[in-house]
């Protein structure tokens, strides 16, 4: 990778920015502080290693430092940087959202004082993990003691204490908030918090953990022997997409998603399995209501063996549109390429959401949130790696439904909040109900809400408010569910 400062560890001088400001919220006016840096990790010969970059936003006029909420953040890949939780809901400054599905990449963008912002009831801290966003892997050698499963939540546990030493918060509530792989970071680092990790114990509990496009599972991650078939775990998630586009009942998204699900745990599951030992009066029934649940074709079913495949599932919901919906969100859509074959063999790659809306979030990060905290730093902003290709996913310590139930159960009164997109077709919502049926997690301490939006929830000016609504809830000790 092309470098624009130089990383010898004799020379790496770790930056610090600070900046003051005020926000209104609420109509009232609230000064905060703000401190972005450089958090570095040294090896045995002193010399720095790796750099976790955080930006931490603190509300100045408050003296109860004990009792004030911390909320630590980041966003998933493994490999993002935080820009998308940044600038997308949690900073004080936001983009803003007209229609989900962007026609351009193109500006005109625009930023505004973020009217969600959670900086009333609690202290902010975005995460930019090594090698992303200002983030840095100094010694490339060193990569194998962060770029792996339990690797990087234990360089998340050691920065969140010796961030909470610094600005002396170690008697704070303490709360993770992660999206997409961050749930996977959050689960992880919570477990090992209370047990143990591959050389030290940590001395930190974390009140509650928020999980935005979940990928906690009991499996070997996620994705990974998970002995169910992708069908079911999919069919919620197809029916959200099928109601957005097509139109199929006058149920609200979740009265259809929910009957979705009933008859894909009771019946189809039951006619997967019996394969071709099916007769033929329930095949026909199975297609008629797999049809008019997910969109597809009898013809896609027929061909496929009556199941379901996530990526192809993209391609042929709205074929006769000559449409294809995002991976990301399926309200977004783009053209299908021609002719069929190169749609089949590179349509896949093409993601009508990082497409319109990476370009928008970079912007308005690099070009305004950034400027606006008064960080100058001539290395490359890294918002996203393929560090997820040789990740280490060994996990010695538990599944990350087995480390979010040693958390939860390990500190009593700890909560956890799954909120997913109904339209989410990268962490499906199924996984979530999946986890909830086989973690062994505590469900009187766990809450569960759909958003009428994609992977990143938060797309929409009414998903912002909510999502923003229901963490205020959360952090307040109230079920953000209802």
């Amino acid at each position: 990778m092309f470098r624009t400062e130089c990383f010898k560890p004799e020379d790496f001088k770790p930056a610090r920015f600070k900046s003051d400001h005020a926000i209104t919220l609420n109509g009232k006016e609230i000064p905060y502080h703000t401190v972005s840096e450089d958090n570095v990790f040294y090896g045995k010969d002193g010399k720095p290693i790796a750099s976790i970059f955080s930006y931490s936003y603190f509300r100045s006029d408050v003296d109860d430092l004990k009792n004030r909420p911390v909320i630590f953040a980041y966003n998933g890949g493994p490999g993002s940087s935080s820009m998308y939780v940044h600038a997308g809901f949690l900073g004080t400054r936001r983009i803003t959202y007209g229609e989900p599905d962007r026609p351009t990449a193109f500006g005109p963008y625009e930023v505004i004082d973020n009217p969600d912002c959670l900086i009333d009831v609690a202290d902010l801290v975005l995460i930019d993990p090594v090698g992303t966003g200002y983030g840095v892997l100094i010694d490339e050698e060193a990569g194998k003691d962060f770029l792996g499963i339990e690797e990087d939540a234990e360089a998340l546990l050691t920065f969140i204490e010796m961030w909470c030493r610094r600005y002396n918060r170690t008697m704070s509530p303490k709360y993770l908030v992660g999206e997409s792989y961050g749930c996977t970071r959050s689960a992880t680092a919570a477990g090992m918090a209370a047990t143990e990790g591959k050389d030290r114990m940590y001395g930190i509990a974390f009140d509650g953990i928020v999980m935005i496009g979940n990928t906690v599972t009991v499996g070997e991650y996620f994705g990974k022997e998970l002995y169910v078939e992708p069908s079911i775990i999919g069919f919620p998630t197809y029916a959200g997409v099928n109601w957005f586009h097509n139109h199929p009942t006058d149920q609200t998204v979740e009265e259809f998603v929910k009957e979705a699900k009933a008859f894909a745990d009771e019946e189809y599951v039951l006619a997967l399995y019996k394969g071709e030992s099916l007769d033929e009066e329930t095949k026909e029934h199975i297609i008629e209501r797999v049809t008019y649940y997910t969109g597809v074709s009898r013809e896609y079913l027929e061909n496929n063996g009556l199941k379901i495949n996530d990526d192809t599932y993209r391609q042929e919901v709205l074929k006769k549109q000559g449409k294809g919906v995002s991976r990301y969100d399926g309200r977004m859509t783009r053209p299908l390429l021609h002719p069929e074959v190169v749609e089949r063999e590179k349509g896949l790659w093409d993601d009508a959401t990082a497409d319109r809306y990476d370009p928008y979030f970079y912007a308005a990060l690099t070009g305004d949130l950034l400027p606006n905290l008064g960080v100058k730093l001539d290395r490359n902003y890294v918002n996203m790696t393929n560090y997820w290709k040789n990740w280490k996913k060994d996990c010695p310590h538990g599944t990350t439904g087995e480390q979010l139930r040693n958390a939860m159960t390990r500190r009593p009164g700890m909560r956890t909040f799954f909120a997913n997109g109904w339209f989410d077709l990268c962490t499906e919502f199924g996984y979530v109900y999946h986890t909830l049926d086989h973690a062994g997690l505590p469900k009187d301490r766990v809450y569960v809400k759909g958003y009428s939006s994609g992977h990143m929830i938060y797309i929409g000016e009414e998903n912002v408010r909510e999502l923003c609504a229901d963490i205020r809830k959360f952090i307040l000790g109230e079920d953000p569910s209802k």
